[in-house]
């Protein structure tokens, strides 16, 4: 492997300076682990098809994880000033560690391409009937810092979505009658808000009322990619003993979901024409494989992170029933 000298810093590097795989006594695992991730595979059973062990394909899916965040922020800085699709705003709902602990996750979706634009997470108290055993559970077990819950994760995907809309045009918001999302941006003046509130629904093969076609047309792109999330991922699934046990595993795997909806997958499976999300805002020209994503190695200080994602990224958002919440703090590492 040759190494180079730095004209202007005076420091060496070498060519697996730049390379995803940097640093990694197996590289040849980053893109079959991501591919099995995809596919609904857990990290162990992952661990003995790759002939690896567990731990192993946990620390690759960390780092599969941050370089999806830094790839999705590069994203975005291309768009911004281009965005012209309503997007379709919902939280999806799943859990840390146990279902004491839920949290929501804003999943920003082009109406129109069904880009994902971002990920939020929005922790939040349980809902629901509850025994005396489980409030003394709860009670217990240390307090989460929610960070605004719904709404601060509304302001955050707002942010997100604003510079991607070219000026003196207002932001297309369409949701489910979210009070979040009506306290938040009902009356914010770069802000559209379209309000399609879940109406009742009758027994099981009952035909739709006129309200559930509007509301079910409007948020099909934010239900097709949580049914993807559902299906796709094995520590979201409803019954399950591969959940996440920790907030920023959740996001990173999320995150790289999200690349692999965006570039990797096509846009419809029934219909045969290549094309993807990524491919429909104008970001890439043809479908990407996992060695396209993995092609570059993606730095940080070069990328512009939000505040939440950033911390995220560190894995500072921390589960506070674990003692020790392991961060990332590596100064060679991304």
């Amino acid at each position: 492997m040759p190494r180079f000298l730095c004209l202007t810093c005076r420091r060496t590097f070498s060519r697996q300076t730049f390379s995803t795989s940097y640093y990694l006594k197996r590289p040849e695992l980053l893109a079959p682990l991501a591919a099995a991730l995809q596919a609904g595979g857990a990290l162990r059973q992952i661990a003995r098809t790759l002939a690896c062990a567990h731990s192993t394909t946990a620390r690759l899916a960390a780092r599969l994880g941050r370089h999806a965040m830094l790839l999705h922020a590069r994203a975005m800085s291309f768009l911004a000033g281009r965005h012209a699709e309503p997007v379709v705003l919902d939280h999806f709902e799943t859990f840390e560690f146990s279902q004491d602990l839920p949290f929501g996750v804003a999943t920003p979706v082009g109406s129109l391409s069904w880009f994902v634009y971002g990920l939020d997470p929005a922790p939040h108290a349980r809902a629901g009937r509850l025994t005396e055993a489980q409030r003394e559970r709860l009670r217990r077990r240390p307090r989460r810092t929610a960070f605004g819950g719904y709404r601060g994760s509304t302001r955050r995907v707002v942010r997100l979505l604003l510079p991607l809309v070219p000026e003196r045009r207002r932001l297309r918001l369409v949701g489910d009658g979210h009070p979040a999302y009506d306290d938040v941006v009902g009356h914010h003046p770069f802000v559209r808000l379209e309000r399609f509130p879940n109406p009742k629904r009758g027994p099981r093969g009952a035909p739709r009322s006129a309200e559930a076609v509007a509301r079910d047309r409007a948020m099909f792109a934010s239900d097709l990619l949580h049914a993807l999330l559902r299906h796709t991922l094995a520590h979201h699934r409803r019954e399950t003993i591969a959940f996440g046990r920790r907030l920023n595993a959740l996001i990173e795997r999320l995150a790289l979901m999200a690349v692999w909806r965006n570039f990797v997958k096509r846009r419809s499976e029934r219909r045969p024409v290549p094309v993807t999300p990524a491919m429909q805002v104008g970001l890439a020209a043809e479908v990407w494989d996992w060695q396209r994503v993995l092609s570059r190695r993606l730095f940080p200080g070069r990328e512009s992170l939000s505040r939440a994602m950033a911390r995220l990224y560190r894995r500072d958002w921390t589960t506070p029933i674990y003692p020790r919440n392991t961060r990332h703090q590596l100064k060679h590492a991304y």
